[in-house]
């Protein structure tokens, strides 16, 4: 095997794989939670980037189902920011699973 070659190959890997990390940092992901009147913004690398609130759902002032609307909306876009950046490094590893990577 051609250790030159193999380094190469490496090196071309990585900068795929920054420019990957690059693309989902500046990516949005959606994720909502009762009936869309909570949504959670996050960008691929799982950072919560924004939350929007529908001004009806205050009107009961209900702040526990609040809080929980607010941790189910975040927990769906990580969610869908983790499958999202699964598939990404999967076409970059061929579909195969390379643990510690996604």
């Amino acid at each position: 095997m051609d250790m030159n070659r193999l380094m190469k190959q490496v090196q071309k890997l990585q900068a795929r794989m920054q420019k990957i990390q690059e693309e989902l940092a500046a990516e949005e992901i959606e994720g909502s939670a009762g009936g869309g009147m909570v949504k959670a913004v996050v960008n691929g690398q799982q950072e919560v980037l924004e939350i929007k609130i529908e001004p009806d759902i205050l009107e009961d002032g209900d702040i526990e189902m609040l809080q929980d609307l607010v941790v189910a909306a975040v927990n769906d876009a990580i969610k869908k920011s983790k499958e999202h950046a699964g598939e990404k490094m999967a076409s970059l590893t061929g579909g195969m699973s390379i643990p510690g990577l996604f």
